[in-house]
């Protein structure tokens, strides 16, 4: 059992680290994988579900083989792992621009669930987008929860803080003033109503009066 345990820390201890071979292009890869395997649970990203798997198993497994290689393995050669890198690359860069379009498209469709699923996955330059991320925050705080990046934002930087202050207070005291609106606009439509009752019930009591009074006439008419 103790085997057992010290055997799963050594392979996590192991695979907390990077292979030093070809370490430049390596690197990039292995950090993202799993940013890129969380792409999954976005919804917009369901048509790639498979590509990511086997991205993300091919990246695990040419992994361990650098490791291998580290260890002077003679069966892997370092030609064809680095090879099997330059094509993990490639699918790499084409994650990290499909998150960049989706990032786009969010904003663009001011989809809010997504654009803050996006600034959170890892896969975006945020400091890039930074002044971006916190006008559309603004913009659309009612539906964005100010989690993970944007609350780092904000964390950061007091005058952030006190915008984000003062725009709840805001929020809540236009809320206030729409509620009084509205109970005023139903009582006007109450008073409207009653009013209105009123007056057909006078005409109505007005008109039952002529008809006795007509009723009468007629009466006296045929005496």
């Amino acid at each position: 059992m103790r085997k057992l345990i010290l055997l799963v820390l050594f392979s996590t201890l192991l695979f907390s680290k990077n292979p030093d071979v070809y370490a430049a292009l390596g690197d990039v890869i292995y950090n993202n994988v799993d940013n890129i395997s969380k792409l999954k649970d976005i919804e917009q990203f369901n048509v790639y579900k498979d590509k990511i798997e086997k991205y993300t198993n091919k990246v695990y497994a040419t992994k361990e083989a650098g490791f291998k290689i580290e260890q002077g393995d003679a069966a892997l050669d370092k030609k064809s792992y680095l090879s099997n890198l330059r094509a993990l690359s490639k699918d790499n860069d084409f994650f990290l621009r499909l998150a960049k379009k989706y990032y786009e498209d969010s904003i663009t469709a001011q989809n809010s669930q997504l654009f803050s699923k996006i600034i959170n996955s890892g896969l975006i330059d945020t400091e890039e987008h930074k002044q971006e991320i916190i006008d559309y925050y603004f913009a659309h705080q009612e539906d964005i929860n100010a989690s993970g990046v944007i609350q780092a934002y904000l964390d950061e930087n007091a005058e952030l803080r006190a915008k984000k202050e003062a725009e709840l207070k805001n929020r809540k005291s236009k809320r206030e003033r729409e509620l009084e609106r509205i109970k005023q606009i139903r009582e006007k439509d109450q008073r409207e109503q009653e009013a209105l009752e009123k007056k057909l019930q006078k005409e109505l009591e007005t008109k039952k009066k002529q008809l006795r009074e007509e009723q009468k006439r007629e009466l006296l008419k045929t005496r």
